[in-house]
């Protein structure tokens, strides 16, 4: 069940980028519209969260590309363990999910800041207070956009981090002795079974 090769690579592919993707999304959130927000000029919030978020799309891509070829290439690899070892195969439907998620999540969050962009080009002099809150002016699709963005701005971090602490779990399980423990209750189930 076990297996004595190293995989550094993958783990290292898994782990960074998912901390790229976690840590980015965090800083956006926190850093980056809070940063906007100060502004001087309202129609320059949302352009400068654009630019900014722009500039990371593609770092971000890499980063959950990196982190996916990791993640599938660490999966393949403890093929044996996910049927054989009790409870691995719950933990990698979780991880799984999570992940579907977060993907889910990230690619909302960006088609709704592409609205935002689009509202931003229409109306040279957008009123926000910041990039998820509006002014008293602002239109009523800009204050639904922004809603949706506020949502989805907390979710890629909510459930990257979870991802991160489901995977951590499903480290611990590769120590020996949860193996051994995993091996032998699959083992007593398939008994149980017959």
């Amino acid at each position: 069940m076990m297996t004595t090769e190293r995989n550094t690579a993958l783990r290292s592919m898994h782990d960074a980028g998912l901390a790229a993707w976690f840590g980015g999304s965090l800083m956006g959130a926190i850093g980056l519209h809070g940063a906007a927000a100060q502004a001087q000029q309202q129609r320059e919030r949302q352009q400068i969260s654009s630019a900014g978020w722009d500039r990371w799309a593609p770092v971000n891509l890499a980063a959950i590309g990196t982190h996916l070829v990791g993640a599938a290439g660490l999966l393949a690899d403890n093929r044996s363990r996910v049927v054989g070892q009790r409870g691995v195969a719950a933990v990698s439907a979780a991880k799984a999910s999570l992940t579907a998620a977060a993907l889910a999540a990230t690619a909302y969050s960006r088609r709704v800041g592409h609205q935002l962009q689009a509202e931003q080009q229409l109306q040279q002099d957008l009123p926000t207070v910041g990039v998820t809150e509006p002014a008293s002016g602002t239109s009523a699709p800009v204050r639904a956009a922004q809603r949706r963005q506020r949502v989805a701005q907390w979710a890629v971090p909510a459930l990257t981090g979870a991802l991160i602490a489901v995977s951590a779990f499903a480290g611990e399980q590769q120590r020996p002795r949860s193996v051994v423990r995993g091996v032998a209750d699959r083992l007593r189930e398939a008994l149980v079974a017959r």
